[in-house]
This record gives structure tokens, C-alpha cells and sequence, in this order.
């Protein structure tokens, strides 16, 4: 891929990654997947519209969410 992903592109012109979901994830399709990106970035992705848009984020701010959902500061979100 010569051009930097962007948010909003789709998931299936992203090239050659592999995606991966949440072994939590349920045979309802209930679960996002993410790639790592060749320039650096991660890809998020809804896994029941695998050709639909990616949100595309850096490490460093997909590692500060991960921080705060492992801390349950988005646990209100679902209960």
C-alpha cells in the first residue's frame, strides 16, 4: 500500500493484513477485529461488515485505550 490508510477507508483496501478478533467474541458476529497496519498504525474494524470502513489509530492511542477498558472506565458504556 503506497498511500497512508486513513479513517473512514475500507477495511479490504488496506492490503494484505491479518485480521484478528477476540476470542470472546460470539458466533452472533459480536466483535470488532484489528490489523496491524506496514506503516506503524492499527486498524479497527466491524466483523460483520469486514469490507466496511476501518477506523485507523496509532499505537499510542489504542494503548491508552486498552489502559482505560482494562481499568473498566468504559464499563458503564455496557452494563
Amino acid at each position: 500500500m503506497g498511500m497512508r490508510a486513513g479513517n473512514g477507508d475500507p477495511a479490504d483496501s488496506l492490503g494484505s493484513v491479518t485480521w484478528v478478533k477476540s476470542s470472546a467474541s460470539t458466533a452472533e458476529g459480536n466483535c470488532v477485529e484489528l490489523a496491524a497496519l506496514p506503516g506503524g498504525e492499527i486498524a479497527v474494524r466491524d466483523s460483520r461488515f469486514a469490507r466496511g470502513p476501518a477506523l485507523v489509530y496509532s499505537r499510542a492511542e489504542l494503548a491508552t485505550f486498552v489502559a482505560g477498558a482494562k481499568c473498566g472506565e468504559f464499563d458503564f458504556l455496557i452494563d
